[in-house]
Formats: structure tokens, sequence, C-alpha cells
């Protein structure tokens, strides 16, 4: 066997190895059922409100993190 073959092969197995524990860790990782998701997801849309959504949770008064500030324009833009 010469010393290019047996690098490649080296690098072969190396990868598959990585590979291998890579597919290990990904198996080790917590797993939760698509119905608990979900519902988890649901709740979460039911309780928190969306200020951009307003016909859907109403007017969102001075909570609201997206509202514009009373700010006085003048029509132009100014690039600098």
């Amino acid at each position: 066997m010469s010393p290019q073959t047996k690098n490649n092969t080296e690098y072969k197995l190396q990868r598959i190895l990585d590979y291998n524990q890579n597919l290990r860790q990904q198996l080790d990782l917590p797993r939760v059922k698509v119905s608990h998701a979900s519902s988890l997801l649901i709740e979460y849309v039911q309780s928190t409100k969306d200020y951009l959504v307003p016909s859907v949770w109403g007017p969102a008064g001075p909570a609201d993190p997206f509202v514009t500030k009373n700010r006085v324009f003048c029509g132009s833009c100014i690039i600098s």
C-alpha cells in the first residue's frame, strides 16, 4: 500500500468516525413530541400580545414598543 493510499484511507476513516460521533451527539439531544410542542406554541401565541396585530389584541397603548414617537418630519430625506 502506497503512502498516498494510506493517507486517503486514514482520512476517510477519520471522516466516518467524526460523522459517527456527530450522529451520537444528535441522538442524545432531548426530543419533544409534536403534539406537546404544538400545544406549547398555541399557549404562547394565545398568552403573548402581538402589538403588530391590533385587529386581534386591540390598541396597544403606551406599552407598545413599536409606536412611533411624536417626531416632526419635514418630508425630506437627509443622507449623511
